[in-house]
């Protein structure tokens, strides 16, 4: 018997839901995967299994490279936990009003996926209460691409699904701002069904970030990852955070000092683009604040 080969699902205890061209299987892992550390197999990992099932249990024996990661960084000391593997993409909603839009928690977002190597896309939702055109020209100056929507209306749902079709999506966003009802115009259900495995997950152990895969009838996967604004600024070095914002890259570098920070120094190539009006000012006071926040956290030592 020939080799299997799926992508994980979730994990449930000791067990993983594999997805293969056999359907989900139920397994474990065996052998060189066991003796390793188990948290480093998760959703989104595209692993080997044992052709024959102990009962209706197939062991995982290897893993394929990965292509991308969405990692946090353990609190309690140095290195990253895997999060998600193979994602592709990070959609974040915002509510053009209803409620109203906070830009700055979208930064933050969109930070979490730069700092973990993933492209952002943000998803303007509820346009049929507000065109929110201050907010789209925002985001798109600063080389996003934006998605208007309306769950309500079915305004952008076929592109969302066109842009979801075939690719490993991680959609995240503040509480309230559409989520659910934008997964369930693209599939009807898919919501329910991200909300009752992820409620399943939450009632044991290690779910603060424990991720999620749900297939799309169109192909690729939703990711669903509770906690994901805590993810990623535990992985981000204050010197790094300027990297993150796509907009303020083209001028590192360019500044008086090689550790500038886009504050107040004198000849600084950031702020100065600002003042010619090539980079919105609130999203330098977007990077200032999380600036400010890394440099406060407590060392790991600490």
């Amino acid at each position: 018997m020939s080799e299997l080969r799926g992508t994980v699902l979730e994990r449930d205890g000791a067990a993983y839901r594999v997805l293969t061209d056999r359907g989900v299987l139920r397994a474990v892992l065996r052998g060189k995967a066991k003796r390793d550390d188990r948290d480093k197999i998760v959703v989104g990992d595209v692993v080997r299994l044992d052709p024959g099932p102990v009962g209706d249990v197939y062991g995982i024996v290897g893993m394929e490279e990965r292509r991308s990661l969405l990692a946090r960084r353990v609190p309690e000391g140095r290195g990253a936990r895997p999060v998600a593997a193979n994602v592709d993409r990070v959609f974040v909603v915002t509510a053009a009003r209803d409620p109203e839009p906070v830009p700055q928690v979208i930064d933050r977002l969109l930070v979490v996926a730069e700092a973990n190597d993933l492209p952002g896309v943000v998803i303007l939702n509820k346009v049929d209460l507000d065109p929110g055109s201050a907010l789209r020209e925002r985001f798109e100056r600063a080389g996003y691409q934006v998605l208007a929507t309306s769950a309500r209306s079915g305004l952008g749902i076929d592109t969302l699904r066109r842009e979801l079709a075939g690719r490993t999506s991680v959609v995240t966003g503040p509480s309230g701002v559409g989520k659910s009802s934008l997964l369930n115009a693209v599939q009807p259900g898919l919501r329910l069904r991200v909300g009752e495995i992820s409620a399943k997950l939450r009632r044991g152990r290690h779910t603060t970030v424990a991720a999620v895969m749900v297939p799309l009838e169109v192909g690729g996967f939703v990711v669903d990852t509770p906690g994901f604004s805590e993810v990623g600024l535990w992985d981000i070095e204050p010197e790094d955070l300027d990297a993150c914002f796509p907009e303020m890259r083209p001028y590192l570098g360019e500044c008086r000092y090689a550790d500038c920070r886009h504050v107040a120094e004198p000849r600084c190539a950031v702020l100065a683009a600002v003042q010619a009006g090539a980079i919105d000012p609130d999203r330098l006071q977007s990077y200032h604040k999380l600036l400010e926040e890394l440099e406060a956290r407590p060392e790991a030592w600490e």
